[in-house]
């Protein structure tokens, strides 16, 4: 994480923040977000049945993708930070499209670049990331998500 004075943030507007690390998707995660979410589709859960469809086997949820944000953010080493941080809030997502199937058993980063930053009060800062979620060994990314992050500091 990096972490800058809250007057510097809108200098970081349009650049790369840099690459979380690997993360790889396991059957047993896809299955525990499964019940977790109640969404039992075979194309995630079904082995058998998913090796008949065109991706030759089973596939993670978008949503466990999405889900798995917060993580990879926290593992990218220039994320940027506000000074003075109390806490942080999920804002919800201006854009979110899933770009391509993340595969049982492939690895994913997410890597990020600052979009927006406002201070809506004194010491609320919205900001607005760009998320691009790639698969390794893959030409098109998983996701593609407009982020945004609540900071009070």
């Amino acid at each position: 994480m990096k972490f800058v004075d809250p007057s510097e943030i809108k200098g970081f507007i349009g650049e790369q923040l840099g690459a979380s690390e690997w993360f790889q998707i396991d059957q047993s995660r896809i299955n525990a977000f499964a019940d977790a979410t109640l969404d039992h589709q075979f194309i995630h859960v079904d082995e058998e049945a998913a090796k008949a469809t065109p991706f030759g086997g089973t596939i993670a949820h978008g949503y466990l993708t999405v889900a798995l944000l917060p993580h990879l953010q926290t593992t990218i080493d220039n994320f940027l930070i506000p000074n003075g941080l109390k806490m942080g809030m999920n804002y919800g997502f201006d854009k979110l499209r899933f770009m391509a199937p993340v595969k049982v058993g492939k690895r994913i980063r997410a890597r990020a670049k600052l979009l927006e930053a406002d201070e809506r009060r004194p010491g609320q800062w919205l900001m607005k990331f760009e998320f691009v979620v790639d698969i390794e060994d893959e030409t098109k990314p998983a996701v593609i998500a407009e982020w945004l992050i609540l900071y009070f500091v």
